[in-house]
């Protein structure tokens, strides 16, 4: 590989703002819903401590926001930059549900959300909740159309070839928005999202606590962020399972490069390898902790289904593909072998955290040590960083396809952008990108550290809105 080969270069610089803009995305849905949901208990209950949690969370929410916004506006400009191939072959079908994502669901989650903000003390209570409300229906419905659109790189579907400018057009706009991909990946998203709120309102909550800081508040929303991560365990392994599935039916290579089996296997065979140790080219293993079954159960929720290989597959895409000239049509298999158990792994260390702080903090058990409150702290960024190593399994394990089984990732880059203008443009976004980084966390930390105004009162017993912002 050239040092300043396009295709790597355009690859790289795509795949750092993607993860930076990813750290976002589920703090901003996760966090939204948080705060609509603590505003709901503080209006019901008039209990001056939720609207205490309210206001801090959500002004955490904001800081995020405010940078989830600018690294997607970002992000989507460099299809043109370095993908213009790309933009060129699927823009019909690919932009219809980013159109939808930037003309509905980004300006409705804008637009009430600027309400929610200077509507403190204007808008009747009942009708400032449902701003928050909104705000969070327009974080879920762009997140939704973002997907879609990444579903059809998964499993192209609703589209037809034009033999004339050799360009996918979109046929089926119901099809494209029901893509099974899509139907599974969103809610396990989704999910992934409530887990790290979870994992923050702990983090916070056990910060404060840990120094006496408002214990009734924080005691309130440390049993809400334990519960709530148990919850968003459940449905997130839940709705991993059913993505597993759909995976398995429609890019199987990305299976067999989860386990980097090579060859085809059923029942006993099919096992699940928890550690391995291999060749340098992973064709074969030197040690592993195996699973009996596992893999088989999880590919086809059987315990006698039969796994395809890596071999056997890029004999039959071999055939299939043969106009792409590729002889291998597998990942790179230490990213998706590794990530797949990062995934995992670092999600059930957060769900471990929750189940252990909720016995220490049950009724009547001895008081919490201060070293037990730090482990809760850092545990934060876990399920950010379960869903990080996840969201680069699932576009590394597409590779070598950029839109599956239509376009290699070779063919999609810029013809004219030469080496040169991206490795300045990658040095330019990680050197801002970094900038910006020590910026938002730096606001972050200071929000949360800040905890609580005690200043912040309801006015004459009167609810919600008589609060300003």
């Amino acid at each position: 590989m050239e040092l300043l080969d396009p295709l790597a270069l355009a690859r790289w610089q795509f795949g750092l703002t993607t993860v930076y803009h990813y750290l976002f995305v589920p703090f901003t849905i996760g966090m939204v819903v948080v705060v609509a949901i603590f505003q709901t208990i503080w209006t019901r209950t008039a209990d001056v401590k939720w609207l205490h949690l309210t206001r801090l969370f959500g002004k955490i929410f904001l800081i995020n926001f405010a940078m989830g916004v600018v690294t997607g506006i970002v992000q989507e400009f460099q299809f043109g930059m370095n993908w213009s191939d790309y933009s060129r072959f699927v823009g019909d079908v690919f932009g219809a549900p980013l159109a939808f994502e930037g003309l509905l669901a980004f300006f409705f989650e804008a637009t009430f959300i600027g309400l929610w903000i200077f509507g403190w003390n204007k808008l009747p209570p009942k009708i400032h909740l449902l701003t928050i409300w909104a705000t969070a229906v327009g974080s879920v419905l762009s997140a939704y159309f973002i997907l879609a659109a990444n579903s059809f790189m998964q499993n192209p579907v609703g589209y037809e070839i034009n033999e004339v400018t050799g360009r996918a057009e979109l046929v089926d706009f119901l099809a494209l928005m029901t893509n099974p991909v899509a139907l599974r990946a969103f809610p396990h998203t989704i999910f992934g999202a409530f887990m790290f709120a979870a994992g923050i309102i702990i983090a916070v909550s056990a910060y404060h606590l840990k120094h006496g800081n408002h214990t009734a508040a924080f005691r309130s929303s440390l049993k809400f962020g334990l519960w709530g991560m148990l919850v968003a365990v459940a449905g997130t392994v839940l709705t991993g399972d059913q993505l597993g599935l759909v995976m398995v039916e429609t890019q199987p290579m990305k299976m067999a490069a989860a386990e980097a089996l090579f060859n085809s296997a059923c029942g006993a065979n099919a096992s699940f390898s928890i550690f391995t140790l291999g060749t340098p080219d992973g064709s074969s293993e030197l040690f592993s902790v195996r699973v009996p079954y596992l893999l088989s159960f999880l590919s086809t929720h059987t315990f006698d289904g039969c796994v395809e290989g890596i071999r056997d597959l890029n004999a039959e895409y071999g055939v299939r593909f043969a106009d792409t000239g590729l002889t291998d049509f597998s990942p790179i298999l230490w990213v998706t072998y590794w990530a797949f158990r990062w995934m995992i792994g670092l999600g059930m260390a957060h769900a471990l955290v929750a189940v252990v702080g909720l016995w220490i903090t049950r009724k009547n058990a001895k008081p919490v040590q201060k070293w037990m409150w730090n482990i809760a702290i850092f545990s934060a960024p876990l399920s950010l960083l379960a869903s990080l190593v996840g969201w680069v399994f699932t576009e590394m394990g597409r590779q070598p396809w950029l839109v599956f089984g239509l376009m290699t990732t070779q063919d999609g880059v810029s013809p004219n952008v030469s080496g040169v203008e991206v490795l300045i443009s990658l040095i330019a976004f990680t050197a801002i990108y970094a900038a910006l980084a020590v910026v938002e966390f730096g606001l972050i930390i200071k929000a949360a550290k800040t905890g609580i105004d005690d200043t912040e009162q309801p006015v004459d017993d009167k609810p919600l809105a008589s609060v300003v912002y």
